[in-house]
């Protein structure tokens, strides 16, 4: 994910992928290197995720890292899957 697409994840698209993964906000915020705090305002964002851009790209890339894929709003709305690792 570009830097630009990073301000088009939104705060739900971050709680919906910690759910996916079926890890709190603590193990989460640990990841990122961010306070469950920060966590819990980003993901009660309504729409593109808020805070610190550093921080918002930290827990997007924990995610990314566990194996979340955000899905840009693409007529659909946006989203998140889990990646395919068969071929991995």
């Amino acid at each position: 994910m570009s830097q630009k697409d990073q301000n088009l994840v939104t705060g739900r698209q971050i709680a919906a992928a910690r759910s996916l993964l079926a890890i709190g906000q603590a193990e989460l915020a640990t990841s990122a290197s961010i306070s469950v705090p920060t966590l819990k305002r980003m993901e009660a964002s309504e729409g593109r995720a808020t805070g610190m851009a550093n921080n918002v790209r930290a827990v997007i890339t924990a995610l990314e890292a566990a194996g979340v894929d955000f899905i840009p709003a693409n007529g659909g709305g946006p989203g998140v899957r889990l990646r395919d690792n068969r071929d991995a």
